[in-house]
């Protein structure tokens, strides 16, 4: 028989298990925006107790990526698409400050980190990986941020990446998770400000980079969702 340590471990790694499967399938779209997340079916689908799968549901939530009604009935979080105005004002803010910030600091160090995320998001972009994508340019994002050396905007700007993951997953969709060579090299370009300690070049792209996804998401709801949404970052 298991002691209480046991049972609060074993019940931990069924948590994990649950959690990180269904993030992957709400981050990927597997599981799209508005779909039901039943107890019942998803502890017959984990062959899990309920309270593993409640729990877990309750982590998504903190994480914004799933939602409880007000009959107590579970969904996958809806996209919020009037939101993205000033969603983006705060992001290409945080690009801005961040880019800028590394550029003024630099560290021989910190680069390697970021340079490491690079080629796994350069990887990811070749293999066709939207998932990987998304997560290794979490983390080259990330990792320039910490190099500035402001945790508060570190924290905010992995925050508003974080918020931004399906999105970003809808954005590689545009270009059916062939992404264009184009956002590796522009990727290599920051790096490259960064590191001639170029303040202004780095402030340019960080502005460019931002601008173009902006540009690329407008068009996708015009076109997709038939319903057209002003993004604007004024």
């Amino acid at each position: 028989m298991r002691n209480d340590a046991e049972n609060v471990r074993v019940r931990g790694s069924g948590t994990q298990s649950v959690y990180v499967t269904l993030r992957r399938e709400i981050l990927s779209m597997a599981l799209e925006p508005g779909s039901p997340l039943d107890e019942v079916r998803l502890s017959e689908r984990f062959r899990m107790s309920r309270t593993p799968i409640r729990e877990a549901l309750l982590r998504l939530a903190a994480d914004g990526l799933v939602t409880t009604l007000p009959n107590r009935n579970t969904i996958v979080a809806t996209i919020d698409f009037a939101s993205l105005p000033t969603y983006f004002e705060a992001l290409t803010l945080m690009y801005r400050v961040t880019t800028r910030g590394a550029a003024q600091r630099r560290n021989a160090e910190i680069m390697k980190t970021v340079r490491r995320h690079q080629k796994d998001f350069a990887d990811a972009v070749a293999a066709h990986d939207a998932y990987a994508m998304i997560e290794a340019n979490r983390e080259f994002h990330v990792s320039i941020a910490e190099l500035a050396g402001n945790p508060y905007y570190t924290a905010f700007f992995a925050r508003l990446l974080d918020e931004g993951r399906r999105i970003l997953r809808l954005y590689y969709s545009t270009f059916d998770d062939r992404l264009p060579r184009q956002y590796v090299d522009e990727h290599e370009e920051m790096i490259a400000a960064i590191e001639a300690g170029d303040v202004e070049r780095a402030d340019q792209l960080a502005i460019a980079h931002a601008a173009q996804i902006v540009r690329q998401i407008q068009e996708y709801i015009a076109r997709d969702l038939d319903r057209p949404v002003a993004i604007s970052m004024s």
